[in-house]
């Protein structure tokens, strides 16, 4: 009851995943990234030791088609999974297991996975996927926010989207972008909102983890954001 874009930007290799979907909390349990190595999600019905395992293999250097072959292989429940993975190189692989209550797809793109289930239609698979391609006079973190946002506009799921999130790692080990909603009437909004708070102290925090004597982030955000 997911939808969600894991993807690697060609022109600054960040790992990025953006998600949203009905059930609370969502980042807790689906999307994994490994630094230097791949992201991923594993959602439908969520299994965090299936996600842990993910990671794992990722972490190993494994490409994203033997990451998914392990998981299938491991995984007596597979039919309920829904599993994207993007890997170093940006190769893709994924499986979407079926949903008896509205679509559950994915698409194969250039360097991303964009795929929803139990969504109103395949539009909103597409429609992400519609951004990915075209959108890359955004940046990376813009257009993964233009994109859940394209999928929410395109229905979503039927009973609404109550928790969703962004995560973004660039060349260091710790996330440049971790942020989420755990729970709210519309949850992507609230996302895009949240985000365009944060956005601008990215380079404060990313200047502050070699710097402890940096000033306060308000104090920053007053003399560098009008």
């Amino acid at each position: 009851m997911t939808y969600t874009v894991i993807a690697r930007c060609p022109e600054t290799s960040r790992l990025g995943v953006v998600i949203a979907t009905r059930a609370p909390a969502v980042c807790n349990r689906c999307p994994v990234i490994v630094p230097h190595y791949g992201a991923a999600s594993v959602q439908l019905i969520a299994s965090p030791a299936l996600t842990q395992l993910c990671g794992n293999l990722i972490g190993q250097g494994y490409s994203a088609a033997k990451v998914l072959a392990n998981l299938k292989e491991s995984d007596p429940h597979i039919e309920r999974r829904q599993i994207g993975i993007v890997d170093v190189a940006g190769n893709t692989a994924a499986f979407s297991g079926p949903t008896a209550n509205g679509f559950s797809g994915h698409v194969l793109g250039e360097q991303f996975v964009a795929m929803g289930n139990a969504v109103v239609s395949e539009d909103v698979v597409t429609s992400m996927a519609s951004v990915m391609t075209n959108r890359s006079d955004l940046a990376f973190a813009d257009r993964l926010m233009a994109a859940i946002e394209a999928g929410t506009e395109a229905g979503g799921q039927a009973d609404g989207q109550f928790s969703g999130g962004i995560l973004l790692y660039h060349r260091d080990n710790y996330a440049e972008i971790d942020l989420r909603i755990d729970r709210a009437e519309n949850a992507v909004p609230e996302l895009r909102k949240l985000y365009e708070w944060y956005r601008p102290l990215v380079p404060y925090y990313v200047a502050r983890a070699t710097d402890p004597y940096m000033e306060r982030d308000d104090h920053w955000r007053a003399r560098h954001i009008s």
